[in-house]
């Protein structure tokens, strides 16, 4: 994989972990995706704009991989790099542990866009991703 091209520091909050004292599997999502938005929005995507435009990018596919678990209070630093597939955008996403460097998790996120409600080319998220 190429070089990270944007990455963003978290924290785990205590309500995101479960009996066990470790982040709940569900919250991982909610870290990548997060992530996604702020990556988004530092090329100056704003997902309702594109939405009024007609334009709505989408999940299609997610591959995970749980390695090492996150705990309460853990920092750690969501990593995103993305390639364009024929018209799907994926994600290469991984979360760190901030302290030790220790890969927590991987993700592979497919997102695809339907311009007008059908599956399409966005040439307006091509000028800012790419």
């Amino acid at each position: 994989m190429k070089e990270y091209i944007f990455e963003a520091e978290m924290e785990v909050r205590d309500y995101e972990c479960d009996i066990e004292g470790i982040v709940n599997n569900a919250n991982y999502m909610h870290y990548i995706e997060h992530t996604r938005h702020l990556f988004l929005r530092s090329r100056g995507v704003s997902f309702a704009d594109m939405h009024n435009k007609g334009i709505d990018a989408v999940v299609a596919r997610v591959n995970m991989q749980y390695k090492v678990p996150l705990r309460c209070d853990d920092v750690f630093i969501s990593k995103l790099n993305l390639e364009k597939e024929g018209i799907r955008y994926v994600f290469y996403q991984d979360i760190y542990r901030k302290h030790d460097n220790q890969l927590c998790f991987r993700a592979k996120v497919e997102l695809v866009c339907l311009v007008n409600g059908k599956l399409g080319n966005s040439p307006e998220y091509d000028s800012v991703l790419l």
